[in-house]
C-alpha cells in the first residue's frame, strides 16, 4: 500500500511538474519624479484565480529585476511594490519565454509611511535595513502558534526549548505592540500567542530604549522579535484553556486570557503539569534550578536539557499601558512552584600524565523551588529630545534540595582506592532587587545626544545546609574521615554602576566622536558559620576548626573613561571604541587578616566593528580585546577542605586575562530563487589564562591552585546554505545542508606536568522538509558529529568519537476535523561505555480532532511510543571521559482538549494581510 501510495505522489508531482512552462520577464525601474533607479524595490507575480504567490524578487542598485520560474498559467498578475511609492500592478500573459517590459516608472505616494506598511501585501518589503515578508507566503497548520509561524520563515531556527536564531543570531527579547510580555522570557509569547492575531512580525538587532530613541546601531549579535496587532484587531479578548490527563497519573493543566483595549493590554496565565513541560516558560524553570551545568549539547540524547521528573505550577500577569502622551509603563509578575527528582549514575576515566584512575557516582536529589518574580519597564518622553526611564525588578526565591552520593575511585588496575558519601539538606532563600535608570537628551539636529545610567542590583542569600560525609582512603594506610555539621551562610552581593556619555558629531549625521566615563563597583560579602554534631548532646555545637568558616568582604572596582570614533551611511557603518580600565581588586577577611590583599590592574580594552546592509546582503567584521580580572577564590591563598578529596587553594600572583577575540558575520539571500547563504567564524586567542593546577596523589586526593598560561584559543566556524523548491502552488521542498567545525586547544596542569590538548570536531548536517498544502508535511534532519582530541605529549591516547542523530517530524491533514503529527529522533553513539545505551528511538504520536467549529480540538498523545527514551551521554574533557544517564520520563498516554476563543477585530476574524519584518 505504501508503494503504491508513493508512486501516485510521484506520478502526480511529475504531471504537474511537466504541465509548466520557464518564464523569464525583466524590466528596469525608476522614479517618475527624478528618474533615479529604485533599488530594493519588491516585484512579485500571483495567479489570477486565487492570488496566491508565484515568485518574486528585488531590485538591484540599478531597478533592473528578472523573475524566473515555472508556471502552468497562461496571465498572471504582476505587482511592484516599494515603501514611500504606489503600488504597481499590470496582468502578463506568459506568452513566450523571455517577456522584456522596459523602463516602468514609479509615482509617489502622498500616503503616511504607516499606512504603505500597513496596506503592503508584497512577499518582501525593504526600507533600508528592513525585510518586510507577507505571512501568506508561509503557511502553518491552523491552530498555529508564534512558534509554528517562525519556524515556517527562511533562516529561523527553534530548538526543543524554544530558543530562536535568525541566520545564526540569538533572539534574546520578544515585544507585543514593541513593549513587553512578561518579562524577558521569550517563549511566554511566542509558545502562548496564537499566529492569527498577528498582522506582522517584525525582527530587528536588539536596541535598549536609549539606543531606539538617539537612532544607534543596535547588538548586532541579537535579535528583537516584535509581534504587533494590527490597530483595528486591537480590541477584545483572545486566550486559550487546555487540561489533558492520562497513564502513570500524567496530567496537564494550562489556561491563559488576555484583554486588550488599544494601549491597555492586561494579560494572565496559570497552569500546572508533571510532564516536564513548564507550561509558559523554560527560562523560569532554568532560573530556579540555576542554569543547567549537567546540560552537555553535543553528546545528549533526548533529555532536551531537562535532568529529572519535573511537577510544575505556574501563574503569571502582565499589564502594559500609555499614560497620557507623556508616560507608558509595563509591569509583569510570574511565579512558579516546581519539584524535581533525579538520579544519575556515571563512570569517569581520569587522565593524569603518567596514569589513569577510574570513579563511579550514584547521586540522588530531590528539589523544589518556590519562585516570584516583578519586572516593570516606564518611560517618560517629556518631549522630541528628552527620554527617561526606569526599569525596577523584585526577584525572590525559596529552594530546598536533598541529596545524596555514593562515589568510588579506583587505579587503572581495577584497584578501589577511596570510596566516600555523603547526604545533605539545604534550605536556601535568595532576594534580588535592582533598577536601571536612564536619562537621554538629545542636542540639536546633528545626532549629538547626553546620556546618563544608573544600575543597582543587591543579592542577599541566606543558606542553611546539613551535611553527612564519609571518605574512607584504603590501601597500605587506611583512613576515614567523617564529617556531621550544619553549616549557616549568609551572601551579600551589591553592584553599582554609573555612566555617562556623550555624543559629538564631527560630520552631520555621520562622523560622531563619542566621550565617556564608567565606574563600577561589586562587592561581595560572605559570612559561614559551621557547627558540628555532638553524638552525646545530639544537637550542634560551634566548631572548633575555623577553616569551615569565613567573615570577608571582597570588592571589585573599576574606573573606565572611553573614546570611540563612529561612521555611518545608509548601508553601511563602522566604529573604533576604547576603553581604559583602572581596577582594583581587595579583599578583607576577617578571620584570617593574614589572607587580606589589594591588587591593582590596569588594562585596555578594544572594540572595532564594520558593518554592511545591503537589500540582499549582510555582513559584519569585529574586534574585541577585553579583560578580566580573577575571581577571589582563584586568588585568595585560604585553603579551602569543603571537599576533604578536593581541596582547593588560590594564588594570589594571578593576572588579569586578556583575549582577542574576532567575528565574521555573512548572510546572503536571493529571494526569487529561495535561495540563502550563512557563515559565522569566531575565533579567540587567550593571554594569561587562569586554569586549574591540581596535583594528585597515590589516595587520589586532589589539591587544586591555579596558574596563569598562554596557547589556549578557541576556533568556530558555522556555514549554512539553504534552498526552496516550490513544485506549484500547492507543493514545496526546502533542503537545508549545513557544517559546523570547531577546533580548540586547553592547556592543562596536571602533577607538575604541563600539557595542552587540541580538540577538532566537525558536524556536517542535512536537512529537508516536504510541505502539500492542506494534505501533509514531512521534515527530515541528520547531522553526525566527529570528535578527535590528541596531546602534545605521548603519555596520552588520541581519543575520538562519532554520534549521529536523526530528527523526523510528520503532519497528516484527514479530511478539515483530523490531524495526526508525529516527532521521532535517534540518537546513536557507538562510543559510549558498556553499561549505557548507545542508540534510541523516542517517537511522540499525536492524534487531534476539531469540534466547536475550530475553536476547540479534542487530542490522544503517545509520549515515548517505542519505550527507548534515555538520557545517556558522553562528555569529552581535556582531562576525562564521563558517561553518564540520569532520570527521564517515561512512556504515557494523554488525552487532552483544548479550547481558545478571540472577539479581538470583527467577530473574532483576522482582517488585511499579515507581515513579517525582518531587520537585517
Amino acid at each position: 500500500m505504501k508503494k503504491i501510495l508513493l508512486l501516485l505522489i510521484f506520478c502526480f508531482v511529475s504531471v504537474t511538474y511537466a504541465q509548466q512552462q520557464a518564464f523569464e520577464i525583466s524590466g528596469i525601474l525608476t522614479s517618475e519624479a527624478d528618474n533615479m533607479p529604485l533599488e530594493a524595490a519588491t516585484v512579485y507575480l500571483q495567479r489570477e484565480k486565487d492570488s496566491s504567490l508565484i515568485t518574486y524578487t528585488i531590485s538591484n542598485n540599478k531597478g533592473a529585476f528578472t523573475l524566473e520560474n515555472k508556471t502552468s498559467d497562461k496571465q498572471v498578475d504582476l505587482y511592484i511594490s516599494f515603501i514611500g511609492y504606489k503600488t504597481y500592478k499590470t496582468k502578463i500573459k506568459l506568452d513566450k519565454p523571455e517577456i522584456a517590459l522596459g523602463t516602468i516608472k514609479l509615482y509617489e505616494n502622498t500616503a503616511t509611511l504607516e499606512e504603505v506598511l500597513i496596506k503592503s501585501q508584497a512577499p518582501v518589503t525593504i526600507k533600508q535595513d528592513t525585510l518586510e515578508f507577507n505571512v501568506k507566503s508561509f503557511k502553518t497548520k491552523k491552530d498555529a502558534n508564534i512558534e509554528d509561524l517562525l519556524k515556517e520563515l527562511p533562516g529561523v531556527e527553534v530548538d526543543p526549548d524554544g530558543k530562536i536564531k535568525i541566520n545564526g543570531k540569538s533572539v534574546n527579547q520578544v515585544l507585543v505592540n514593541g513593549k513587553p510580555f512578561f518579562g524577558d522570557d521569550p517563549t511566554i509569547a511566542t509558545r502562548n500567542l496564537s499566529k492569527e492575531i498577528i498582522e506582522k512580525i517584525q525582527v530587528s538587532d536588539t536596541k535598549t530604549d536609549d539606543e531606539a530613541f538617539t537612532g544607534e546601531a543596535g547588538d548586532s549579535e541579537n535579535k528583537t522579535v516584535n509581534l504587533v496587532i494590527k490597530k483595528e484587531n486591537n480590541k477584545g479578548v483572545f486566550g486559550r484553556l487546555a487540561a489533558g490527563g492520562g497513564t502513570d497519573e500524567r496530567y496537564q493543566l494550562a489556561g491563559m486570557y488576555n484583554k486588550f483595549n488599544d494601549d491597555l493590554r492586561i494579560s494572565a496565565l496559570v497552569g500546572t503539569n508533571n510532564i516536564n513541560e513548564p507550561g509558559f516558560s523554560y527560562g523560569e524553570i532554568n532560573k530556579m534550578f540555576g542554569g543547567r551545568a549537567s546540560y552537555d549539547n553535543s553528546s545528549q540524547i533526548f533529555n532536551y536539557g531537562v535532568d529529572g521528573i519535573i511537577t510544575s505550577r505556574n501563574y503569571g500577569f502582565n499589564y502594559v499601558d500609555d499614560w497620557g502622551e507623556v508616560a507608558e509603563a509595563s509591569a509583569s509578575y510570574f511565579g512558579s512552584n516546581t519539584d524535581n527528582e533525579n538520579e544519575t549514575f556515571s563512570e569517569r576515566e581520569n587522565i593524569l600524565p603518567d596514569s589513569r584512575f577510574f570513579t563511579s557516582k550514584y547521586s540522588k536529589s530531590v528539589q523544589n523551588a518556590d519562585q516570584h518574580g516583578i519586572d516593570s519597564n516606564i518611560k517618560f518622553k517629556i518631549d522630541s529630545t528628552l527620554l527617561i526611564t526606569f526599569k525596577p525588578q523584585v526577584r525572590k526565591i525559596k529552594r530546598t534540595n536533598g541529596y545524596q552520593e555514593n562515589q568510588n575511585s579506583y587505579s587503572e588496575f581495577g584497584e578501589l582506592i577511596n570510596n566516600s558519601s555523603s547526604q545533605s539538606f539545604t534550605e536556601s532563600n535568595e532576594s534580588e532587587f535592582q533598577n536601571n535608570t536612564n536619562i537621554t537628551k538629545l542636542l540639536g539636529k546633528k545626532g549629538s545626544f547626553l546620556k546618563l545610567d544608573v544600575f543597582y542590583r543587591t543579592i542577599q542569600t541566606d543558606d542553611e545546609n546539613k551535611l553527612e560525609n564519609e571518605v574512607n582512603i584504603l590501601g597500605d594506610s587506611p583512613e576515614t574521615t567523617e564529617l556531621n555539621q550544619l553549616r549557616e551562610t549568609d551572601n551579600s552581593n551589591k553592584t553599582f554602576i554609573a555612566a555617562v556619555a556623550y555624543r559629538l558629531p564631527l560630520m552631520d549625521k555621520a562622523l560622531f566622536l563619542d566621550l565617556g566615563y564608567g565606574y563600577r563597583d561589586n562587592t561581595l560579602l560572605n559570612t559561614r558559620m559551621s557547627f558540628d554534631f555532638n553524638e552525646d548532646t545530639l544537637d550542634y555545637k560551634p566548631t572548633t576548626n575555623t577553616a569551615f568558616n569565613s567573615d570577608y568582604e571582597y570588592s571589585n572596582i573599576t574606573s573606565t573613561p572611553t573614546a570611540a570614533l563612529k561612521y555611518k551611511k545608509e548601508k553601511w557603518n563602522t566604529s573604533l571604541k576604547t576603553d581604559f580600565i583602572f581596577r582594583t581588586l581587595e579583599n578583607k577577611d576577617a578571620l584570617r587578616p593574614e589572607f587580606d590583599l589589594k591588587r591593582k590592574f590596569n588594562a585596555i580594552a578594544l572594540n572595532y566593528n564594520l558593518r554592511y546592509n545591503g537589500p540582499k546582503t549582510r555582513l559584519d567584521l569585529r574586534y574585541d580585546l577585553r579583560n578580566e580580572a580573577p575571581s577571589l577564590k582563584q586568588l585568595q591563598t585560604f585553603v579551602d577542605v569543603t571537599d576533604p578529596l578536593d581541596i582547593v587553594v588560590g594564588n594570589p600572583d594571578l593576572s588579569p586575562t586578556d583575549s582577542h577575540n574576532f567575528n565574521i558575520y555573512f548572510n546572503k539571500n536571493n529571494f526569487q530563487k529561495g535561495i540563502g547563504f550563512n557563515l559565522y567564524t569566531y575565533t579567540s586567542i587567550i593571554n594569561d589564562a587562569v586554569i586549574s593546577k591540581t596535583s594528585i596523589n597515590e589516595n587520589l586526593e586532589k589539591v587544586t591552585t591555579y596558574e596563569n598560561v598562554d596557547g589556549n584559543y578557541r576556533f568556530y566556524i558555522d556555514a549554512g546554505f539553504n534552498k526552496k523548491v516550490k513544485i506549484d502552488s500547492l507543493i514545496t521542498l526546502n533542503l537545508n545542508v549545513g557544517v559546523g567545525n570547531s577546533i580548540n586547544r586547553y592547556i592543562n596542569f596536571t602533577n607538575d606536568v604541563q600539557y595542552a590538548s587540541l580538540r577538532k570536531s566537525i558536524r556536517p548536517n542535512l536537512g529537508l522538509r516536504f510541505l502539500w498544502k492542506e494534505v501533509a508535511e514531512l521534515s527530515a534532519y541528520y547531522n553526525i558529529l566527529f570528535t578527535h582530541n590528541t596531546f602534545d605529549t605521548n603519555v596520552f591516547n588520541t581519543q575520538e568519537y562519532t554520534e549521529h542523530r536523526l530528527y523526523l517530524n510528520s503532519r497528516n491533514y484527514i479530511g478539515k476535523k483530523l490531524e495526526w503529527s508525529n516527532v521521532i529522533n535517534y540518537n546513536y553513539n557507538p562510543n559510549i561505555a558498556d553499561g549505557f545505551e548507545k542508540s534510541a528511538w523516542f517517537w511522540n504520536s499525536t492524534l487531534s480532532y476539531s469540534v466547536l467549529k475550530d475553536q476547540g480540538s479534542v487530542t490522544l498523545k503517545a509520549y515515548d511510543l517505542l519505550n527507548q527514551n534515555n538520557n545517556s551521554r558522553r562528555l569529552i574533557n581535556e582531562n576525562y571521559v564521563e558517561d553518564s544517564q540520569s532520570t527521564v520520563l517515561q512512556q504515557y498516554f494523554m488525552i487532552g482538549f483544548s479550547w481558545k476563543f478571540n472577539t479581538l477585530g470583527k467577530a473574532g476574524e483576522s482582517r488585511g494581510g499579515n507581515n513579517i519584518i525582518i531587520g537585517r
